[in-house]
C-alpha cells in the first residue's frame, strides 16, 4: 500500500508556528518520523507539501497512490475547489489537523472537506496523522485493497 502524506497551507512552517499547537518538529522531522511509522506498518508514504491551492489539487488529480493522508491547514475551512476535488477522486482521503480545530478560533469550526473525506483525525499532534495511517490501513484490508 502506498500513501500520500499531502501537507497543504503554511505546514512548511512547522517548528516556527506556535508550538502550543503544532509541537516543535519542522515539517521535515515530522515527514521522517511519519514514514518510518508507515515502513513499520508496512506501507510507504510519498510526501509532498504545497502551499499553492491549485497544486495541492493537480497533486490530488495526479496521484497513483492507493490512499490519502491530507492536512490542508486553513483551505479545510473555505477550500470548496479542494473540496469538489476530492470528492471526484478514486484513493480515499482522511482529514487530518495537528491541534484541535473546534477548541479554536470560531473560523476554524468550518470544515468543509469533512463531508467529503473517509474519517478526520485532529487535536492529537502527529499521532493525528499516525491514526490516519492507521486507520487506511485498516480500511484497505477491509476492502480487500
Amino acid at each position: 500500500m502506498n500513501i500520500l502524506l499531502l501537507n497543504g497551507v503554511n505546514l512548511n512552517m512547522l517548528g516556527k508556528r506556535d508550538s502550543a499547537h503544532y509541537g516543535t518538529d519542522t515539517l521535515k522531522q515530522l515527514e521522517d518520523k511519519l514514514t518510518r511509522y508507515a515502513l513499520a506498518h508496512g506501507v510507504s508514504l510519498e510526501c509532498v507539501q504545497s502551499n499553492v491551492e491549485g497544486e495541492l489539487i493537480d497533486i490530488l488529480q495526479q496521484t497513483d497512490c492507493d490512499a490519502v493522508v491530507l492536512n490542508a491547514g486553513a483551505y479545510s475551512h473555505y477550500s470548496y475547489a479542494l473540496r469538489d476535488c476530492i470528492e471526484c477522486i478514486d484513493p480515499p482521503v482522511v482529514e487530518v489537523h495537528m491541534s484541535n480545530i473546534y477548541e479554536r478560533e470560531a473560523f476554524r469550526h468550518n470544515d468543509v472537506l469533512a463531508d467529503v473525506c473517509i474519517a478526520r483525525f485532529y487535536g492529537n499532534g502527529i499521532n493525528s496523522y499516525k491514526e490516519a495511517i492507521d486507520f487506511l490501513i485498516k480500511h484497505a484490508h477491509r476492502n480487500n485493497v
